[in-house]
């Protein structure tokens, strides 16, 4: 009995944590799309490029691994959320694979270069523009009926917010990252949109978090009417004072631009982390309404669960993939510590 309770506990939370690694790492590489307009220059294309090819396909790895777990484990789920975002899961693989195809070619080409970008970031922004459609549907809610038929239930001003919303925020991850790889010019850039986009992010989860508390009694009385109330308000507190010293470093950054004095290393490094914060505070808020709903209010994740031999089936080959992913993905970011452009002279 208690292998059948913790099995689909232990796939739930291991889902969690994919996804959670996928919107992390992931996240600021599609950012770089989502901000590959906002510079100019071939050069600042370039940097740009340079600063995530050494780890941009090892946190897709993650999406494919979020995704098996979710066939493997929740096959009921997984159904019901690929005939609901049908559309939108395909246009955000298309656009995952316009990104791939042009960030290889656009090392490789002359005169088409201009197109290739425009490539990377269409399909950046529509990836991310997709992932916010199915994030909005997942604290939105769904009609039960809508889970058997065809329907652009998915297509709503609420998720249309929150896909803004979700580029935006992975916007801004790229923005600190930038700020953490870069020197000069291409750091100040980072580091001034980045100030702008915390603003939009955090209006944004102010927005989404009212709307849902008004939207859903069963999460309103979660955060307001349960035993643990005043624990989760500790969650928005986190997140004000996160946004508070990002904002306070990214100026920093900025305003010892030029100084003879080097800029300390940590406030180049702590926007990443802070903004990082963010979503890790955003994500532990969303699963604290949610929980133990995969949907909202229709399917649960033990009752969406595959029996209890295809989840110990499963359970070796996660414990033997799960680590090397892990590794891959830590390798790739070790070898690369410091600044791009310590590293140009090898690519």
């Amino acid at each position: 009995m208690e292998l059948q309770l913790g099995l689909p506990l232990f796939y739930f939370l291991l889902l969690g944590f994919a996804i959670l690694m996928y919107v992390l790492l992931d996240g600021f590489d599609l950012g770089m799309g989502i901000l590959y307009p906002w510079f100019n220059t071939d050069a600042e294309h370039d940097h740009l490029m340079r600063s995530i090819s050494h780890v941009w396909d090892g946190n897709e790895t993650w999406l494919v691994f979020g995704g098996v777990i979710l066939f493997g484990a929740f096959p009921l789920a997984y159904a019901s959320i690929a005939s609901l975002l049908y559309l939108p899961i395909m246009l955000m693989l298309i656009g995952l694979i316009f990104r791939g195809v042009a960030f290889e070619y656009r090392f490789k080409s002359h005169t088409s270069k201009v197109w290739w970008n425009r490539a990377f970031a269409a399909g950046s922004s529509l990836a991310a523009f997709c992932q916010g459609l199915m994030l909005g549907v997942i604290v939105q809610g769904v009609d039960g009926s809508s889970l058997t038929q065809s329907s652009l239930q998915w297509l709503t001003p609420f998720s249309l917010f929150t896909a803004l919303a979700v580029m935006a925020g992975y916007a801004l991850l790229a923005c600190t990252y930038l700020t953490m790889k870069s020197r000069g010019a291409i750091q100040q850039k980072a580091a001034r949109y980045g100030q702008r986009l915390l603003i939009f992010v955090m209006l944004a989860m102010l927005l989404v978090s009212l709307w849902t508390l008004y939207q859903q009694p069963a999460i309103r009385s979660r955060w307001f009417g349960g035993v643990y109330s005043l624990a989760l308000m500790v969650l928005p507190l986190l997140a004000v004072l996160a946004a508070r010293l990002l904002f306070r470093d990214l100026a920093r950054v900025q305003r010892q631009f030029g100084a003879e004095q080097a800029i300390n290393n940590r406030h180049e490094s702590r926007p990443f982390w802070l903004s990082a914060s963010l979503f890790l505070l955003a994500f532990a808020g969303l699963v604290v309404g949610l929980y133990p709903y995969l949907l909202p209010q229709q399917l649960s994740f033990y009752a969406a669960a595959a029996p209890d031999s295809s989840l110990g089936f499963m359970l070796p080959g996660v414990m033997i993939f799960l680590p090397l992913i892990l590794a891959y993905t830590l390798w790739g970011y070790h070898i690369f510590r410091g600044k791009i452009e310590d590293y140009e002279e090898g690519y």
